[in-house]
């Protein structure tokens, strides 16, 4: 029984409200039992009635092809079909069929095959290629004579989707009297028909078709795709082709028979190709060796070795980068000796490699190379640990960043910046607190800066940092400084305002630095309470600067950015200090930052700067909600403004925002 019927019989038992439900239980009983409308089960006939109402447009029309085109059955096709000899619709018409899987599809477009001209016909027989209809070969091996170039070309394509014996037959005695002009196409689709015939086994026939083609003189593009099948379907007898084919003079052909080898495998195949690196010829010599790279064969390293010693420079170049490619380690000593070599350009292109190729040999021989007696080897190897990403290196990098020898020891301590982690950080403050150069102190900073940050908790870093201060020279205090501006944080802040206090003039002049360039809003105070009391012009400037920077960020709320710039303006005494708060109140939407703004309009050494601050402002007032309330107050600045500028842009502008300003001014 279904769930929502029950028995009649029940119902004298319900309660004075039990008709109501049984009233509303028998209507949902009468809807799941009502008949659902045709059109609602199949979605196809509204489509049908829109191809077939002569009120729809055409518009749509063509949506109802493509949605047919998706959900399309067997009832839709005569309707897609009518609209074939459409010059309108056809194309949408065909994009409907295309995909519908019946039979009827294709008798239609035979059909129409038969009866269409021109341009509708060269778009039945693209559709009856896509869908590789058989029983159409006959018709379009009759269309392969069409005086229509264009329908001639598309049968002759069409023949090749479909690919089988009797469309490679029609294609066969038709192109010898094909015009010249469908010539290429008429190959092209007897190369399709082979690609077919050589994909299911009959590469006999495959082989027959692909040397009809090669013996004409047919456009390089199609030669080579010829050749291509020519030489694969061939397998393993394809070889000698090859050669041939490679030993010809057209440079073209070469490069195509240089991509068909990538696909024969065998060491065969590679031997081969190195014999043919005699030529003299260097691009071919280059190709050749970076085809034998992309083999991956190991049959091909000795000959690449010996190119990469004695070659030619752009074939020992080549042969250098095609050794990672094969991956084999007994490279190694060739790749030593040449990393070492006179020609810079010999030289980068081992390391490369070196750093390229894989295996623990090759870190073994690059942690040797760090041993060495010579700095330039050293050096190079670790560039190499770097590259590789041997992070097991780095004690040797340590011991490294101790050498006698100023370069090797910067050039260490640079890597393990590069490679390290905060692991390393402890390490490397230590090597900071002995630094006794400049160049060591710098190194040994920016290695410290990169550790932390790319660490995951800064925080954690900047308490290493700190706990360093006390005990650091004056010096060594610079540098942690510039470091914790660089990590940033609360933390750092804090650390940084312990030393603005440093009794040492360094220390506290590179405190003042960081301060100045802090991003966020919480230095503030710090800024203005060190402007305040600086005594040298130079560290008033710099922290006024970063004061009016921070007031000037967008993310602030404007009471606090004006605020900040209240008091900013008690301490801009010099017309630099001035500009730089004209800078910052030109950012703020407020009619009080335009207030702000005036007086220095009256300035010869602002004026310049203010009438810019002035416009800038006004121009975010004039377009926003009280605009017409504060319109007044902002045409008589601009007035000023037009007065004060010496330039014609600006004083446009100015003007152009004053006329705005007054026509939204209330009436008076």
């Amino acid at each position: 029984m279904h769930p929502f019927i029950i028995p009649i019989s029940s119902i004298r038992h319900f309660s004075p409200m039990r008709p109501l439900l049984a009233g509303f239980l028998l209507a949902a009983c009468a809807a799941i039992a009502a008949p659902v409308p045709p059109a609602a089960l199949d979605p196809v006939k509204p489509l049908i009635a829109v191809l077939q109402s002569g009120a729809s447009s055409e518009k749509e029309k063509a949506d109802a092809c493509r949605e047919l085109a998706r959900i399309g059955t067997k009832e839709a096709v005569a309707p897609l079909a009518a609209l074939l000899p459409d010059y309108a619709l056809s194309d949408m018409s065909r994009y409907g069929l295309e995909t519908i899987p019946e039979p009827s599809v294709d008798k239609a477009l035979r059909d129409a095959g038969r009866k269409l001209h021109g341009r509708l016909l060269v778009g039945v027989i693209g559709s009856i290629g896509v869908r590789r209809d058989p029983k159409a070969v006959r018709l379009l091996a009759q269309q392969l004579r069409s005086l229509n170039p264009d329908v001639a070309q598309a049968a002759a394509r069409a023949l090749g989707k479909i690919g089988n014996k009797d469309a490679a037959r029609a294609l066969e005695a038709a192109l010898p009297d094909a015009e010249e002009a469908d010539e290429a196409a008429f190959c092209e689709g007897l190369i399709c028909c082979a690609e077919t015939l050589a994909a299911k086994g009959d590469l006999k026939q495959a082989i027959a078709i692909y040397d009809l083609v090669l013996d004409l003189d047919v456009p390089p593009q199609v030669r080579t795709a010829a050749l291509r099948g020519a030489i694969l379907a061939r397998q393993k007898d394809g070889l000698p082709l090859l050669l041939e084919s490679m030993r010809e003079g057209d440079y073209t052909i070469f490069a195509a028979c240089a991509r068909i080898s990538q696909e024969m495998s065998g060491a065969q195949v590679t031997l081969a190709l190195v014999g043919e690196l005699s030529t003299p010829y260097t691009n071919r010599q280059v190709l050749l060796i970076e085809t034998l790279g992309y083999r991956r064969d190991p049959a091909a390293l000795p000959a690449l070795l010996a190119l990469a010693k004695d070659g030619q420079t752009p074939a020992r170049l080549a042969a250098i980068r095609a050794v990672p490619e094969i991956g084999d380690a007994s490279a190694l000593p060739v790749l030593l000796e040449l990393v070492c070599a006179a020609d810079k350009d010999i030289s980068a292109a081992a390391q490369e490699s070196l750093a390229a190729l894989q295996g623990k040999q090759v870190d073994d021989a690059i942690m040797a190379m760090l041993s060495d007696t010579n700095a330039a080897p050293r050096r190079m190897a670790m560039d190499l640990i770097v590259r590789r990403r041997m992070t097991s290196a780095i004690p040797a990098l340590l011991a490294a960043a101790e050498s006698p020898d100023e370069k090797t020891r910067t050039t260490a301590v640079k890597k393990i910046g590069e490679l390290g982690g905060p692991t390393e950080l402890p390490a490397l403050l230590d090597l900071l607190a002995k630094a006794k150069g400049a160049e060591d102190l710098e190194a040994i900073e920016q290695a410290v800066s990169a550790l932390c940050l790319k660490s995951a908790e800064p925080a954690a870093c900047v308490a290493t940092l700190d706990s360093r201060m006390a005990t650091a020279q004056p010096p060594q205090k610079c540098s942690l400084v510039r470091v914790l501006a660089a990590v940033d944080g609360t933390n750092a802040l804090n650390a940084i305002r312990a030393a603005v206090k440093d009794p040492n003039a360094d220390v506290h002049a590179a405190a003042i630095r960081a301060l100045g360039g802090w991003t966020t809003a919480d230095a503030g105070p710090d800024l203005l309470e060190q402007a305040k009391a600086a005594a040298n012009p130079i560290e008033k400037m710099i922290c006024l600067r970063g004061y009016l920077r921070l007031a000037g960020q967008a993310d602030l709320p404007v009471d606090k950015r004006l605020d900040m710039c209240r008091q900013a303006a008690v301490l801009a005494q010099k017309d630099d200090e001035k500009k730089l708060l004209l800078a910052a109140l030109g950012n703020i939407p407020s009619l009080e930052a335009l207030d702000l703004v005036t007086p220095y309009l009256d300035e010869d050494g602002t004026k310049e700067e203010a009438a810019t601050a002035a416009v800038d402002v006004s121009e975010k007032l004039v377009k926003g909600k009280d605009s017409a309330k504060l319109a007044p107050r902002v045409a008589e600045v601009l007035d000023k403004a037009v007065n004060a500028t010496a330039s014609a842009d600006l004083s446009k502008r100015a003007k152009d925002l004053r006329d705005q300003a007054k026509s939204k001014a209330p009436a008076k």
